[in-house]
């Protein structure tokens, strides 16, 4: 029974990394990265449907993403989503892709992302933090039932402290490394 409240835990810390790398992808840097488009859906066919999956996305220089949609029907939609999306980014056709310039970032710009993402990485630790009391309020209850004893709580108690440690360095890695690509010009 503790084994399998820690297993939970973990997968549930995994989870809460995911979503960490998810929203660090949104957060734009310099360079010009396609997942930036991830949270853009165009209604295609009634059925709103990520870019990627109705284009295909390159870099073909470090300031330039162009789209290339399968379907050239709905190129005029990819464009009016990518300017509703609020992501301060022009699109520009030439009938048969588009392509979306991504300016240098001020300093300022770059002060502000940088914050973004240590506000990102802080939510995420927070998030595995909660599950780490979860898993000792679990693990707890255990023991005052009798289940375990006082001494099996301790250990499980650390083994849960060394995963919340292991995934909360998880996260500051992923964060720095968010923080550098931001600042690199």
């Amino acid at each position: 029974m503790p084994e399998e409240i820690i297993l939970n835990g973990e997968e549930k810390m995994i989870k809460a990394v995911e979503a960490l790398k998810k929203e660090l992808s949104l957060i734009r840097t310099g360079r010009a990265n396609p997942n930036v488009l991830n949270a853009v859906r165009v209604n295609y066919y009634g059925v709103p449907t990520p870019i990627n999956q109705i284009a295909s996305l390159s870099v073909p220089e470090a300031q330039l993403l162009v789209i290339k949609p399968y379907d050239k029907s709905i190129l005029n939609d990819i464009m009016k989503e990518i300017q509703l999306a609020d992501l301060n980014l022009v699109p520009q056709s030439d009938g048969t892709v588009i392509r979306i310039s991504f300016p240098a970032l001020t300093e300022e710009r770059r002060k502000e992302f940088v914050k973004d993402a240590k506000t990102c990485t802080e939510k995420g630790k927070i998030a595995v933090r909660n599950i780490r009391r979860t898993m000792i309020d679990q693990l707890k209850k255990l023991e005052k039932d009798g289940e375990i004893s006082e001494d099996e709580l301790r250990t499980y108690m650390d083994d849960v402290q060394e995963l919340t440690d292991k995934y909360i360095e998880n996260m500051d890695a992923l964060g720095k490394e968010k923080e550098q690509n931001i600042m690199e010009i």
